[in-house]
């Protein structure tokens, strides 16, 4: 009989992280991440299907967040403060895991595979914008432009936020929802030509 393990995600997270971060991504294996949180590799893939999605697992619900962040904006606001709004908000939930962030962006762009499947994510993450704008009435290609801007906008001030040093640092010790407001307002002015 297996005997439960608390919080075993949380531990082989911070354990992949870490080996990733010492050892490299593609030199480090699944049982020496299961080893280093102390698990089986069976419960590793319990949690994850593979090495990979240890890094991937939470896009799904950072794709719901997004996605009823839209369906909740209020009526009449235009679709690409529809999405800011929500990608601010989302941000807020995203503050406390700031030094995890940071090791997997570092993670992410020292691999060409990672950096792939970051590719497929956030298409995926602006076709589902874009369905929720379409449901809100935003006809194509209006729905398409502001997902594919917002997802921009989100990725631009999520390295900014990510890679921004601990403390207060070059960009004021800013939070990726200021980021994610001051992009927005950045992508705006040039679209105005400003």
């Amino acid at each position: 009989m297996t005997r439960w393990e608390p919080n075993a995600r949380g531990r082989l997270e911070l354990a992949a992280l870490e080996l990733y971060s010492e050892r490299g991504y593609d030199q480090t294996t699944v049982a020496e991440i299961a080893k280093r949180a102390g698990l089986t590799e069976r419960t590793f893939f319990r949690h994850f299907a593979d090495k990979r999605e240890v890094l991937f697992y939470g896009a799904g619900m950072l794709q719901d967040w997004l996605v009823a962040g839209i369906e909740d904006a209020p009526a009449g606001l235009p679709p690409i403060d529809a999405v800011g709004g929500s990608l601010e908000a989302v941000a807020r939930s995203l503050e406390e895991r700031r030094d995890l962030a940071r090791q997997r962006l570092a993670i992410v762009t020292a691999t060409p595979e990672l950096q792939e499947r970051e590719l497929i994510k956030l298409a995926n993450l602006s076709a589902a914008l874009a369905e929720a704008l379409r449901r809100r009435g935003v006809p194509d290609p209006g729905a398409s432009l502001a997902a594919e801007a917002g997802v921009a906008v989100f990725r631009v001030a999520f390295q900014r936020w990510a890679g921004q040093a601990a403390g207060p640092g070059d960009l004021g010790g800013q939070t990726l929802a200021q980021l994610i407001r001051d992009s927005l307002a950045e992508l705006k002015s040039i679209a105005a030509g400003k």
